[in-house]
């Protein structure tokens, strides 16, 4: 009887030893299991994160990203037909597509897109625009997209040959631009006749080639491209300012402001930023 018990313990410790075995495989494919249910939890939290960062966004109309802009800006934003394109065009799209919304522009006076901004008509602007300190007064701006500054545009052959010569000038600038504030304060010695204002640069061109206006102070790349545009026109080496261009956000809009400035990095780093700026400027023409 003692050995049938012995062989007995024996068989069983066997039976025990392998059924622990056994448990173990089925122990390491649990925590497989387990790390993998770990792993696709840990996706739909981010995901829901995500979820959550875009529904915090809020735009004028659900699914679209409205900018207002002033399509006679070239090479910023213009007419191609009845699209509007060019640089602010293209940077709309790219965030819009970032911000999984569509863009759609409203085409509107320079001066009327600020207030466009703060009373909910659009939800950014983005329409080669300075930042300053006024504006700071009325929007938030995004972190600035390019450099720029304001030019001298005069007929060949004219004896303004820089900005000391516009003293006692009859001066066109496009109406509430930086070129606009400039020359229209009198601490930066402009010292203009007389100021004529323009809904755009075009209209302002238009007047100083038929000699109503004598000079005309405009963003840079667009005045390039008025004189590109023209007959017996030039652009002054002279600039009379350095600015930065920047998107206008509502102020109480700030998660919109943030996304902006996120997707304006991730478009900085992967190149496409600049791409898009090298498609329009520095040209030759």
């Amino acid at each position: 009887m003692k050995r049938f018990k012995t062989l007995t313990a024996v068989v069983l410790s066997c039976f025990f030893a392998v059924s622990a075995a056994g448990c173990g495989g089925s122990s390491s494919e649990t925590e497989g299991e387990a790390a993998e249910e770990e792993a696709v939890e840990d996706a739909a939290e981010e995901t829901e994160t995500d979820e959550a960062e875009a529904s915090a966004v809020t735009t004028v109309q659900d699914g679209l990203l409205i900018w207002g802009t002033n399509a006679a800006f070239e090479p910023y934003e213009y007419m191609e037909g009845d699209v509007v394109v060019g640089i602010d065009a293209e940077i709309a799209d790219a965030i819009a597509e970032k911000l999984g919304l569509t863009a759609q522009v409203e085409n509107m006076d320079f001066d009327a897109v600020i207030p466009s901004v703060t009373t909910g008509k659009v939800d950014i602007g983005l329409a080669g625009m300075t930042v300053n300190e006024e504006r700071l007064n009325n929007v938030n701006f995004s972190d600035p997209y390019v450099e720029a500054g304001q030019a001298i545009i005069v007929p060949e052959g004219s004896d303004i040959t820089s900005a000391a010569d516009l003293e006692g000038k009859i001066v066109g600038v496009q109406r509430g631009t930086t070129g606009d504030e400039y020359v229209s304060t009198e601490e930066n010695g402009i010292g203009a006749a007389s100021v004529e204002r323009f809904s755009n640069g075009p209209d302002a061109a238009q007047s100083l080639l038929t000699g109503k206006i004598d000079a005309i102070v405009l963003d840079n790349e667009p005045s390039k491209k008025i004189v590109a545009n023209s007959t017996g026109l030039v652009v002054l080496d002279e600039l009379l300012t350095s600015e930065e261009y920047a998107i206008a956000v509502a102020k109480e809009n700030t998660a919109l402001l943030d996304a902006i400035n996120e997707a304006l990095d991730e478009l900085e780093e992967s190149g496409e930023l600049q791409e898009i700026l090298d498609k329009y400027l520095n040209i030759e023409e």
